[in-house]
C-alpha cells in the first residue's frame, strides 16, 4: 500500500510538471498549449480522486491504520 502511494503521488507531481511545461512552451499550430495543459490538469485531478479513494477503502477493509495523537488528550 505504501508503494502504490508514493506512485500516486509521483505521478500527481509528474502530471504538475506536464501541465507547467505545456503552459510554459509555444503552442503547436494545430494545438492550442491550453488544450494540452486542461488534459494534464484533468489526469491530476482524477489520480487525486483514485488515491483518495483507495486510502479510504484500504482503512475501511483495515489494511492501514491510522496512528499519530489519540482522541481525547
Amino acid at each position: 500500500m505504501k508503494y502504490l502511494t508514493i506512485i500516486a503521488f509521483a505521478a500527481i507531481i509528474a502530471s504538475l510538471g506536464v501541465a507547467f511545461v505545456a503552459m510554459m512552451k509555444p503552442g503547436a499550430p494545430g494545438q492550442p498549449k491550453s488544450a494540452r495543459m486542461a488534459r494534464a490538469l484533468a489526469l491530476r485531478v482524477a489520480v487525486s480522486i483514485m488515491l483518495f479513494l483507495l486510502i479510504l477503502i484500504a482503512w475501511s477493509a483495515g489494511w492501514i491504520q491510522p496512528t499519530g495523537i489519540a482522541p481525547g488528550r
